[in-house]
């Protein structure tokens, strides 16, 4: 008799540990919400220049042979660790129009080494993600670098999707 309710209590106690367990692992489950534009920097490794600029949501922007598409922006609430994350496509297009997949994933302000993009030459990594009124502030306390040298891509521009000379990269 001792013996099975010393049985039941162990069994209770282990069925409370889980229950305890599984709702702790649920309760620190991140929320993540969308965000209109990202933030990004960028290094050129062989002038060691770096830029930070902007990009919408859904937009593709081009850096020197580099395409940049970000599909997505997420970022955390603010009473969890602080984190933004985004879901971005970059490819490179060469002097004959080739196209080849540099990176497609998701990159991680708080870790870009979790997932990093692998260039010889180029480097691009997430900052933030921003909302409007912030990403309108934030334009104009970015510096674009301007020094008159023309071997390196120091303007970020936004390119047309439907544009034919971005070949299939984008398709479906």
């Amino acid at each position: 008799m001792i013996k099975k309710k010393n049985k039941l209590k162990k069994l209770t106690l282990l069925t409370l540990i889980l229950i305890t367990g599984f709702s702790a692992g649920i309760a620190s489950a991140r929320t993540m919400t969308e965000y209109p534009r990202v933030r990004l920097q960028s290094l050129d490794k062989a002038t060691a220049r770096t830029m930070t600029f902007e990009a919408r949501v859904g937009s593709t922007l081009k850096f020197g042979p580099l395409y940049i598409r970000v599909q997505s922006c997420q970022k955390s609430s603010p009473i969890d660790e602080p984190e933004s994350a985004a879901f971005i496509q970059i490819w490179e297009v060469d002097t004959e129009d080739n196209a080849e997949w540099v990176f497609s994933g998701w990159m991680f302000a708080s870790s870009p080494a979790l997932s990093p993009m692998d260039h010889p030459i180029y480097d691009v990594w997430v900052l933030d993600c921003l909302d409007a009124e912030t990403a309108e502030k934030a334009i104009n306390t970015i510096p674009i670098p301007d020094d008159g040298e023309n071997d390196v891509p120091a303007i970020i521009e936004e390119i047309d999707t439907a544009d034919p000379n971005m070949g299939d990269m984008l398709a479906p």
